[in-house]
């Protein structure tokens, strides 16, 4: 089973999240409502995926993803950017600080279950 922790401090997206992936025996589903919390999730548990918002209490997605992506522990973990923030600029500042793909809010169950799916190459 793949790993999959979702970083949001949006109740709705954890549900979303949360009952897309729900039945899908290939996948554990870790939650952190903020960047502090994910980043000791992701520390602890190593998964496999890593969503993160961008915006969030505490830790800020793109400081989270870069903490991550400069330990040797955690480096080779596959973060999504999963935002409302649309912009390049934003895009941009989620590839240097490391993020390995950008997917935005609002998406369809069906659409992040294939981004989850392609980004653990189980598609």
């Amino acid at each position: 089973m793949k790993k999959v922790l979702l970083a949001d401090d949006e109740d709705g997206v954890l549900a979303l999240v949360a009952a897309t992936l729900a039945n899908d025996e290939r996948y554990i589903l870790l939650t952190a409502r903020d960047g502090e919390e994910a980043l000791a999730i992701a520390r602890r548990e190593i998964p496999d995926l890593v969503f993160l918002d961008i915006i969030m209490p505490k830790l800020d997605g793109y400081q989270v993803c870069r903490a991550l992506k400069l330990s040797p522990t955690t480096g080779h973990i596959r973060v999504v950017m999963l935002t409302a923030m649309a912009q390049d600029v934003n895009r941009e500042r989620a590839q240097s600080a490391g993020a390995d793909d950008y997917f935005t809010k609002p998406f369809s169950p069906t659409a992040l279950l294939e981004k989850v799916n392609d980004m653990l190459e189980l598609g």
